[in-house]
């Protein structure tokens, strides 16, 4: 049992023999001080003080979601209920509104792009041939087919994906924010029309362009080289 040192001292007479009607008191007393100065919330007596380090993974994620919440809710229509609006989109419901079955079942012959796309996964670096691809033509989503990427948007960042200064258009992405890794916090990059997962952007792309760095898995995209190419 642990009394913490929030609880205000107590004058207390020396402790006289055990045994004693005072002694049984006194201690009672100093029980409750206890209880009442170092349970949690669940009832458990813990010091207090160690618990800001302590915070469950719980509350942390569920404080991850809430901003989330918030974030996109402030990038929503104002002409949106922003609550709705946010929903949805941490639901990754978009305009293509599929069951996670009718994506596995669009995606058979594509099994990690369903992986990554509805589930988040991270292919392996250089292992996308979109990585080296040179030709003019535009990325499309590999989910919904929307185009999301211009060729002269890529660059060669040397990360071993597929990476972009900028989207095709603003809209044709959602940027939100991504707490998977608690205390890492990236935007990840959806497709807006049907919310698959396309990677993260990150601030370190060229100076001399937008300094974005859409870095993108290769399995999320498809590439549609144009006519001249």
């Amino acid at each position: 049992m642990h009394c913490i040192g929030r609880v205000a001292p107590v004058n207390v007479a020396p402790i006289a023999a055990p045994g004693t009607k005072r002694t049984a008191r006194r201690t009672a007393a100093a029980r409750q001080l206890c209880r009442a100065g170092s349970s949690d919330e669940d009832g458990n007596d813990d010091d207090r003080e160690r618990r800001p380090a302590q915070m469950p993974r719980r509350k942390l994620i569920n404080l991850a979601a809430a901003t989330t919440a918030l974030v996109v809710s402030n990038k929503a229509n104002a002409n949106e209920f922003a609550g709705d609006a946010a929903m949805a989109i941490m639901n990754r419901v978009g305009k293509v509104k599929m069951s996670d079955d009718e994506w596995k079942a669009k995606l058979r012959d594509e099994p990690y792009a369903y992986e990554v796309l509805r589930h988040e996964a991270t292919e392996r670096p250089f292992s996308s041939p979109l990585n080296t691809e040179k030709r003019t033509g535009t990325f499309t989503c590999a989910g919904c087919g929307v185009p999301l990427f211009k060729s002269s948007a890529k660059y060669d960042s040397g990360t071993g994906w597929p990476s972009f200064v900028e989207p095709i258009t603003p809209a044709a992405v959602t940027e939100v924010p991504d707490y998977s890794i608690i205390f890492l916090p990236r935007t990840e990059v959806r497709c807006a029309n049907c919310q698959g997962h396309l990677g993260h952007v990150f601030d370190d792309g060229p100076r001399d362009r937008t300094g974005l760095r859409y870095c993108m898995n290769g399995v999320s995209l498809h590439f549609e080289p144009a006519a001249d190419a």
